[in-house]
């Protein structure tokens, strides 16, 4: 049978549009077996809030990514620094599914990185915005290029904070359960931020 020419006959049928065709794509790449992720974000450059809302709305643009949860923000201390020396931090979290692999998720987080002007010139510098994967699915890997669980996860109240708002049962791989290590460090230098709000990619 030509599906094509009986198409044509039929003058029932309506050509897809792209739109549509596209939407009902990204959905099928999204929907296929996704992983479970978290990404931190950080920000002491220029409109900290509005830099943030950018970089979830950007991930939230890529082909075979959602995301699922955006946490509240909190303030931090900048972190390795001398206190006073740089602006502070707004910090966020963000839960996803994705299809992409970690290394594709790595290269989204740097490509947003670059459209917000990140440079990386100095270790612990300011910058205009992090974008740092802290976990995918329960991956454990000491690969230099990208570790995961993040190396330091496990000590940033920042991290933990906004991560145990969005899934209070979350495990950090290799560590345990996210509530019990920010029990253990506490939460010296950062600070909820209730009067900020971050939403979902629309």
């Amino acid at each position: 049978m030509n599906n094509g020419l009986n198409a044509q006959s039929d003058p029932t049928v309506q050509p897809v549009p792209a739109s549509v065709v596209e939407t009902v794509d990204a959905a099928d790449t999204t929907l296929s077996n996704p992983k479970w992720a978290v990404i931190a974000l950080g920000a002491n450059l220029g409109n900290r809030l509005e830099t943030l809302q950018g970089a979830i709305d950007a991930l939230g643009d890529t082909p075979g990514l959602r995301v699922k949860a955006v946490s509240p923000v909190y303030e931090t201390e900048p972190w390795g620094v001398e206190p006073g020396s740089q602006p502070s931090y707004l910090n966020a979290v963000i839960a996803l599914k994705t299809t992409l692999p970690p290394s594709s998720l790595l290269e989204r987080a740097h490509a947003v990185e670059e459209a917000f002007d990140r440079v990386r010139e100095e270790r612990w510098g300011p910058r205009t915005i992090d974008v740092d994967i802290v976990a995918y699915a329960d991956v454990v890997s000491d690969d230099p290029v990208l570790t995961l669980p993040h190396p330091r996860a496990h000590l940033r109240a920042f991290v933990l904070a906004p991560w145990n708002d969005i899934d209070p049962e979350a495990r950090l791989a290799g560590r345990g359960p996210v509530a019990g290590l920010l029990a253990a460090i506490g939460m010296s230098g950062v600070t909820a931020r209730t009067d900020l709000e971050l939403r979902l990619p629309e």
